[in-house]
């Protein structure tokens, strides 16, 4: 498959330059503090004593106060929301490089983890220095008490031995549970130990508090390498050294020193306190109430919610986080809204798909199993909700949908609920924007699957007929499993039936058919489902086509 590169500056162009103008900061940074280190005049005796585990180790702090900073920013979806928001302010090409946020905060943590390793890997060496190589013409300068002392001692006795050793257990911690194997088969372990970077920016405050590096603060009193009063230039250079030179290269003052004015606080502050300030703004927004009206129970263990909470706003493709104490009063969820408020209706919705403890455990609190032991029947059986707190709207790729003449919007299972949005949007008459052309593939295991939105999607479609605009919308649904495979035979399905396709998409083939039909035109294409789809998907985006046609590629991801 042979790549454009039209198609790949449009997909991949953006997040590239941003990767190598990081990378570049970050290699600038690490370059320029270590020759600071390694060739600064007040940094002389400590270099002398230290060698280059002192760069290695500050050059490797001066990037990771970088990144922990940065790593705090794609965190902060209220203000990235609003920036999309701001059509005025960010062009599509910016809201697209706002969808990699969370890639950008995952480069930023394994930017973390490695320089990390290496600025621990660097300190132990500079602890075994400090204990081998004691200097007894420079007592302050020492972190050691006497020569020869056990390093684990040093560490295990210094604020920032002991704070460090704190931020590697805690580092540990939150790099192991984020796999991709952890998050999937436990997410709360997940969840709770993401959540100790509160510690771990308060511990990485305190941690140069102890002074263990200094630096001279009295150069030109005291030249590096000057003779103090106990040495003479014959003890240096030989007897051929005059006595005027002698003189002159003799220092006026012992050499003095103080410890680093702690700096990493002025990396960290600034994003610190933006994303406090925007979790309190989140708390506050989180605290209306939540009103559930309806739920319904759907095929193959979907559960759809319709609720209320008052001056609620929301566009179509954004999603929402639930919490519902009765569960766990600690984890929040992320659900794609699949109907969002209107003026004529209030309420907003989601379809969850009941996988895991929590999902399983909510399912049973919105509908429990009906009691047999109870033998008075009342009159009027009323249904008691579980409370929720619901934060959000938040902003996702599905929201660019209709910002380009012709969108392809591919679904797999339960991924279908962003575009279920947008369809509603469709049939509720919101107005303002270009889409001219709508391609909608749902790809579903079984039958059942379509049942979710079968009576949505017969809605549109007898909507833009009767607007005289069937070519609008182009609906293809494939169902993969072919065993026991049953026909929709319900009357008002009809317009499903026939365009419901047995096995799976040959997608090379729809996209030449949809490249010729919209030839030099930008098409945007919007995934979410298997990770199989979207990487076949997102190579396709960036392959070759003669119809000139470009495909932006947008996946779904929550942060």
């Amino acid at each position: 498959m042979v790549v454009s590169v039209r198609s790949w500056v449009a997909n991949e162009g953006g997040k590239h330059l941003i990767l190598m103008l990081w990378l570049g900061v970050n290699t600038w940074l690490f370059i320029k503090t270590y020759l600071m280190y390694s060739t600064g005049q007040q940094y002389h005796y400590l270099y002398k004593m230290l060698g280059l585990g002192l760069c290695i180790s500050r050059a490797s702090a001066s990037v990771l106060n970088l990144n922990c900073s940065l790593v705090l920013l794609p965190m902060c979806r209220s203000l990235l929301t609003f920036v999309r928001g701001t059509h005025t302010v960010s062009s599509r090409k910016t809201r697209r490089l706002l969808d990699k946020s969370k890639t950008f905060h995952v480069a930023c943590g394994v930017a973390i983890c490695i320089f990390s390793v290496v600025h621990v890997s660097a300190h132990l060496v500079n602890v075994v220095n400090f204990s081998v190589s004691y200097s007894d013409d420079f007592p302050a300068l020492n972190l050691a008490r006497y020569r020869g002392e056990d390093p684990k001692l040093i560490i295990l006795t210094t604020i920032p031995g002991v704070t460090g050793v704190l931020l590697v257990l805690i580092l540990f911690l939150m790099f192991t549970s984020s796999s991709h194997c952890v998050r999937v088969s436990n997410y709360e372990i997940f969840w709770y130990t993401h959540n100790l970077f509160i510690i771990f920016y308060i511990i990485l405050m305190v941690h140069m508090v102890g002074g263990a590096l200094k630096y001279q603060t009295n150069i030109e009193t005291h030249p590096p390498g000057c003779l103090r009063a106990n040495q003479s230039g014959t003890e240096q250079q030989g007897e051929e050294l005059e006595q005027g030179e002698d003189e002159e290269r003799r220092c006026r003052e012992e050499a003095r020193f103080q410890p680093h004015y702690p700096q990493t606080w002025l990396w960290v502050s600034g994003p610190l306190c933006l994303y406090c300030a925007e979790r309190f703004y989140r708390y506050i927004r989180s605290c209306d109430p939540v009103t559930i009206v309806t739920v319904i129970r759907h095929p193959c263990n979907v559960i759809e919610l319709r609720m209320l909470k008052k001056n609620f706003k929301a566009r179509p493709g954004q999603y929402i986080v639930l919490n519902c104490p009765g569960v766990s009063s600690f984890e929040n969820h992320p659900f794609t809204l699949t109907t969002c408020p209107t003026q004529n209706k209030e309420t907003f919705g989601i379809h969850l798909r009941v996988v895991g403890d929590w999902t399983d455990r909510f399912t049973q609190l919105l509908l429990p199993e009906p009691r047999t032991d109870l033998e008075i029947l009342p009159m009027v059986q009323q249904r008691r909700y579980p409370k929720l707190y619901v934060d959000g709207p938040f902003g996702s790729p599905s929201e660019e949908v209709f910002n380009y003449d012709v969108s392809v919007c591919v679904a797999g299972g339960i991924g279908v609920t962003p575009f279920a949005c947008i369809l509603h949007a469709l049939l509720d008459g919101w107005t303002g924007f270009r889409l001219q052309r709508l391609y909608f593939v749902w790809v579903c295991r079984e039958l059942q699957s379509f049942y979710w939105f079968a009576e949505l999607l017969c809605a549109v479609h007898h909507k833009l007929w009767q607007e005289n605009r069937p070519d609008y919308f182009n609906l293809k649904l494939y169902v993969s499993n072919t065993d026991s495979l049953q026909c929709m035979s319900e009357e008002k399905y009809r317009p499903l039936t026939s365009r419901l396709l047995v096995g799976r998409p040959r997608w090379k083939l729809l996209f030449e058919e949809i490249g010729k039909t919209n030839k030099h035109k930008r098409v945007g294409v919007f995934c979410c489902g298997p990770k199989g789809i979207s990487r076949t998907l997102h190579r396709l985006c960036n392959s070759t086509r003669s119809s000139g046609t470009t495909f932006e590629f947008n996946k779904e991801s929550f942060s």
